[in-house]
């Protein structure tokens, strides 16, 4: 199949990665960027909680990271772990799954309650994990260390919308759907990006997609890469 990644530039080339393994061709066309903020994270801290591997670099020039960088960090899963090892983490464990894995790993392993633990995170975030960790009894800091920015739709992926040479389009959050959207718009292809088959993460990642008008759409049975790629497998349709 010829399929779409929209996602950031180090992220879409993992899941071109994925998807050439399979066979199929991929034209990845960022739609977003993730750009680092600047944020106060000196304080005394229990240890590092990330929910994506964006957080982890987004910290690189920080003041604060050698002090970090001594703290265990807990991961979501094992990307964004391989993200924090990456960027010079040592202690990391990872919860090899969602949020709420994530929040019972901690909640088995903090035994410190009295110290606060520091959520690096983006600035658009799908899950409380304050609010959840705070069930536990767990204080926790969020601090916003990235966002990510639109970007216009790329020549190649109106050529390609245009020409109808793209069977699907990846979509793993609501913000890249929404971008996807109001970039076709923008770009004068609305009805054409419409037409392959969207494949979202979720439900919520679909609505944008549908209220627009697209009618092939497919949402993975599990909120992860893997269940993602699996329904672009022949028998799928």
């Amino acid at each position: 199949m010829r399929i779409v990644v929209t996602r950031p530039q180090a992220d879409a080339e993992r899941t071109a990665s994925a998807l050439r393994q399979r066979g199929h061709e991929v034209l990845v066309a960022p739609l977003m960027r993730v750009e680092p903020i600047a944020a106060d994270l000196a304080g005394r801290w229990g240890a590092v909680v990330i929910t994506s591997a964006n957080a982890p670099a987004a910290v690189n020039d920080n003041p604060a990271r050698a002090a970090l960088l001594k703290l265990k960090l807990f991961a979501v899963g094992e990307r964004s772990a391989a993200a924090a090892r990456a960027a010079g983490f040592t202690d990391v464990e990872s919860a090899g799954g969602d949020v709420r894995d994530l929040t019972r790993l901690i909640g088995e392993q903090v035994r410190d309650k009295a110290t606060p633990l520091l959520y690096l995170a983006g600035e658009d975030r799908a899950a409380d994990m304050i609010g959840e960790l705070a069930v536990h009894d767990i204080k926790a800091a969020l601090r916003v260390v990235y966002r990510a920015v639109t970007a216009p739709f790329p020549d190649a992926l109106i050529e390609a919308l245009t020409a109808g040479e793209i069977d699907a389009v990846l979509h793993y959050s609501r913000r890249s759907a929404d971008n996807y959207v109001a970039g076709a718009t923008a770009a004068g292809v609305a009805k054409a990006a419409l037409a392959p088959r969207h494949v979202c993460l979720a439900e919520p990642v679909a609505a944008p997609l549908v209220r627009a008008g697209a009618t092939r759409v497919a949402i993975a049975p599990h909120s992860d890469e893997a269940a993602l790629i699996e329904l672009l497998a022949p028998s799928r349709g």
